[in-house]
This record gives structure tokens, sequence and C-alpha cells, in this order.
């Protein structure tokens, strides 16, 4: 195992202004009824600002605002809907001044995001899925994370298929880089998310997470978003998303093991600990 100071590359690069010298915790708000691990919870307005704010209390580093459900099976919702969802939520918590990202895949909501103080947007389809997005990450001038989705939310887990799944998604990954390159987007704006769970089964998540170096050859930040997923349940019995946080932060230990630098997370006091005790015991090893 790779001891925590020995950094690739990409780690002396800031994204979003934030040194990545130490691992950053990206703390998940979803404002929707119907997420996989907190549908409901922060739907409304007031519920979602407590949420968040809670969330960099406990040192959340980003506040990653969402207003669609992307969970297997799930169904999109209408774009006015969704900037309702989002917009006022992003308003507060950037005008608290708390670094704040749009997880939207929809060109219209990116926009709208933006306007309300969002400084970072966190697309699943990696700029793919609306032919509007390129140009508006491009034009406004922010960082964005790329994420690897096979297929879309209704479908993906239906039979996904790899030839080498960590392979495949670098590989995709690194044409998605040079699509964003050409549109005007620099690399040093782009981090990249393998999408654990997004159109993956167990054994391609878990070739994914042992070999999470492979994303280290894009020159890219690496983001992790892993937070209770259903593979954890499946690996340790683990039936309700709540009862997969020890799951979850031994896999978000093993991923910075591996040099993953930004970790998208429900549980961030938690996660915090975790990487803070981890780091101090690590800086003392010879």
């Amino acid at each position: 195992m790779p001891h925590a100071s020995v950094k690739p590359p990409s780690l002396v690069r800031a994204f979003a202004g934030l040194s990545l010298e130490r691992p950053r915790i990206m703390g998940i708000v979803n404002v929707t009824p119907d997420s996989f691990s907190d549908g409901g919870e922060a739907f409304r307005v007031e519920d979602a600002l407590r949420r968040g704010r809670a969330m960099a209390e406990a040192g959340a580093d980003i506040l990653d605002i969402g207003g669609e459900s992307t969970r297997p099976g799930a169904e999109p919702v209408a774009v006015d809907e969704e900037i309702g969802r989002v917009a006022p939520v992003i308003e507060a918590l950037a005008g608290d001044g708390h670094l704040v990202s749009i997880d939207s895949r929809r060109a219209a909501v990116m926009d709208a995001a933006l306007s309300a103080g969002a400084a970072i947007v966190n697309d699943v389809t990696a700029l793919a899925g609306d032919p509007g997005s390129m140009d508006v990450v491009a034009k406004a001038g922010v960082p964005v994370i790329l994420m690897h989705m096979q297929g879309e939310p209704r479908t993906m887990q239906a039979d996904p298929t790899y030839d080498d799944a960590p392979a495949d998604i670098r590989d995709y990954l690194a044409r998605r880089i040079a699509a964003c390159e050409a549109a005007g987007i620099p690399r040093e704006r782009i981090a990249v998310d393998p999408g654990i769970g997004f159109g993956k089964n167990l054994d391609h998540n878990l070739d994914i997470l042992s070999r999470m170096d492979v994303f280290h050859d894009l020159d890219c930040p690496i983001v992790l978003g892993a937070s209770r997923k259903s593979f954890i349940g499946r690996l340790a019995d683990a039936e309700t998303p709540q009862a997969r946080i020890p799951g979850s932060l031994a896999t978000a230990l093993a991923a910075r093991a591996r040099g993953v630098q930004i970790f998208r997370v429900h549980d961030v006091a938690e996660t915090r600990q975790v990487f803070d005790v981890w780091e101090a015991i690590e800086r003392r090893a010879p």
C-alpha cells in the first residue's frame, strides 16, 4: 500500500481553489424525494439548508447540490422542477460563503445553478448528456467533474459489460477530457470520477476500486462517489444505506491509499475523522 505522502503529480494542482495536499470532502445534499440513501430528507429548502450548513460545519469542503435522483431505475424530472429545487438552496449556501457544486446533467440547470452561485459543475454524463452543457461550462470558466456512466439511470444496471472496467473507463474519460479541451475547457479545470455503481456490477466496482491508480494517467484530480452504495451492502450484508457507513469509510481509506483526492459522501463528520486519524498515522510512518 503506497504511503499517504507519496502523491501523484496531479495532486500538486489545486481544484476549484482547493489545495489537494490533503483529502477533500464533498457533502451530498439531495434536494429530491427519491434519492437512494436520503430521498426526502432534504427535499424542503429549509431541510436542505440545514443539512448543507451542518456538513460544512462538520468539515465538508464542497457542498454538492442535486435536484434529480440518478439512482438505478430513476425517472427524470422536468428541467423547471429541477431548477426550482436547487436554485434557492445554492443561492443561500453560496451566499453563506460555501463552495457549492451543482450535480446535474442538464445545461439549463447548470446555467441556472451557476447564476445562483454554484462554482463547480458535477455531471454524471461527463458533459455528453446534453448538447448545450459543454458550452455552458466553457463560457462560465468553472471547474467540472466528468463522471463515467454506462447507459442512463433507468437502464444502467440491466446488464453492464466491459472488457476491462478500469481501463475502459479510463479511456472513456480520456476521450471526454479531449472533447472538453477542444471546446475550451482546460485540463486544469477538470476532475474525473469513475462512477462507482453507475452501470457497473459488483465485480466491476471492486476492479475499479482496487485499481484506482490507473486514473492518475489522466493527470486530473480523482473524485470518488461510493458512499453508502449497494455494492457495500452486498459485501457486508448491510441492507439499508444507513447501515453501510463503516463500509463507506473502508472504501474511502482504500481509495485514499491509491491517491484519490476528493470524496463525495453522505457522512461528512465520520469521513473527516477517519482521514484525520489515518493521515496523522501515515505521516509518522518511516
